[in-house]
């Protein structure tokens, strides 16, 4: 895996491995401590949920002894009463409390089981409430006996077996429920624990193994490094020694390449001259062909400009023809209230006829409403007309819109055919200019060149003579070189 990494990259890499270990471990005991906060916010609502119905139990079985002493008691009863209402009120407030309970958390354990068992304890409470009332009811009507016998019948004492075995079974499912969301909690703690203890456990195992390990990659790369520079050196001595030879061959060279270079020189110069006069009639022409395409492409942009304002101009009168549409909408919507106001005060004005002399003024009303009804009818009629004016007006003046829009785009696409014409002319002319200048400079420089390459000969003589003595130096250093070589292998 590291083999193919510089010392470097190996060194990075064996300090990420206890890095990625570490940032593994905290994600899964981030990930375990999410967990038990989720399993302890259902814990904590099947708590709730479980109060809810301990409490609906002793709630019940409190408006039981309260319906009871207001049947053998006859004092105090506004008292009983008052106190039988709240109790009941307290029980609907715990079903209700129920509800958002299991609403709000949809993972508890045994959801569906709970609901339903709610459900039915609902309709059991509903079914004892209607009785207690009618209990209730024959007490205040003197009915004490009648009232005695229900409070001691089958269907009272069965309405109470059923509430209370009910409230039990949805106490022990949730008293499941809540045990289940313990044991998940403490697992998820556990967990956290356990992956915290063993990232830390790799990192202690892991880390000096990978120091050693890449300890050993570096040093066997180094001794590999030292060998072949001891080889590279051995040849670099052996290749010194035949570049001195070919160095004093071209010495004698050098000598008949600079009188054919002297020869070329007079010739440049020539060329350097008629390239000159061919760069610059290029050049005029080439500022010509830029002034006509500048021209043309200021034609393109005002014809781009009336082509954007024909546009806009077109996007209004949509615009305004959406809006005519939703007037004409509106003034069908005046004319049809108008029509059914007129039929509401002559219906009205039929029902004043029939009330007599009490309607009368009421018939006056309905006459001027009918009035204002036929005038609003009139003026939708009128407004309904010149929008149907306007909308013509508005059609003519798209489709001419259109033609302009239309002939822009014919305008531009023309220009722009010219542009490119203009453009292509442009660029040929800019490439016999840029050539005949590249000609003329080059002849200069070649010109020049030839006479540097003379002075340049001379110089070479002299370095060749330089270059001698500097190969003995070299292959000095090579020396020295492979001793250092050979004595950082010894260290290693």
């Amino acid at each position: 895996m590291f083999a193919g990494l510089k010392l470097r990259g190996k060194f990075l890499a064996g300090y990420s491995v206890p890095i990625v270990i570490a940032l593994v471990s905290t994600v899964l005991v981030f990930i375990e401590i999410n967990n038990t906060r989720k399993y302890l916010g259902d814990s904590r609502a099947a708590n709730n949920l479980l109060f809810a119905v301990l409490e609906s139990g002793y709630v019940n079985s409190e408006v039981e002894h309260n319906v009871t002493e207001y049947l053998l008691t006859s004092t105090k009863r506004s008292e009983s009463i008052e106190q039988i209402n709240s109790l009941l009120q307290r029980e609907k407030e715990l079903l209700a409390k129920m509800d958002e309970i299991l609403g709000a958390n949809p993972d508890l354990i045994n959801l569906d089981q709970v609901k339903v068992k709610v459900a039915d304890l609902k309709k059991l409470l509903e079914k004892e409430e209607q009785l207690r009332r009618r209990i209730l009811d024959l007490v205040n009507a003197g009915k004490t006996t009648d009232a005695t016998k229900l409070v001691l019948s089958p269907e009272n004492q069965q309405l109470i077996d059923q509430t209370n075995a009910l409230i039990g079974q949805i106490e022990e499912l949730v008293r499941e429920t809540s045990k289940l969301k313990r044991e998940l909690t403490t697992n998820a703690l556990n967990r956290s624990v356990t992956f915290s203890i063993l990232g830390l456990v790799l990192i202690v195992i892991v880390s000096p193994t990978i120091g050693l390990f890449i300890a050993q990659l570096v040093t066997r790369s180094i001794s590999k490094t030292t060998a072949e520079l001891a080889s590279i050196t051995s040849q670099i001595a052996a290749s010194l020694a035949e570049q001195s030879k070919i160095i004093s061959q071209q010495a004698v060279s050098v000598n008949q390449t600079t009188t054919t270079m002297e020869e070329l020189g007079a010739s440049s110069r020539q060329s350097a001259e008629q390239g000159i006069a061919s760069s610059t009639n290029a050049q005029k022409s080439l500022e010509l062909c830029k002034a006509g395409s500048e021209s043309v492409q200021k034609t393109s942009q005002g014809i781009s400009t009336v082509k954007d304002k024909v546009t806009s101009i077109a996007d209004k009168i949509v615009q305004l023809s959406e809006q005519t549409a939703q007037i004409s909408t509106v003034s069908d919507l005046v004319a049809d209230i108008a029509n059914q106001t007129n039929i509401l005060a002559l219906n009205a004005a039929v029902e004043a006829a029939r009330a007599g002399e009490q309607g009368k003024g009421f018939a006056v009303v309905a006459q001027e409403v009918r009035k204002l009804a036929d005038q609003s009818k009139v003026s939708a009629e009128k407004i309904s007309n010149l929008i149907k004016e306007i909308q013509s007006s508005i059609n003519a003046t798209v489709m001419v819109t259109d033609e302009g829009t239309k002939t822009a785009n014919e305008s531009m696409r023309l220009a722009q055919e010219t542009l490119q014409a203009f453009e292509g002319i442009v660029k040929a002319v800019e490439t016999i200019a840029m050539n005949t200048q590249q000609i003329a400079l080059s002849s200069k420089q070649q010109a020049v060149g030839v006479q540097q390459g003379v002075s340049a000969m001379n110089a070479i003589n002299l370095g060749a003579k330089e270059a001698s003595a500097s190969v003995s130096q070299i292959e000095s250093a090579i020396k020295q070189l492979s001793e250092s070589a050979q004595l950082l292998k010894e260290q290693i």
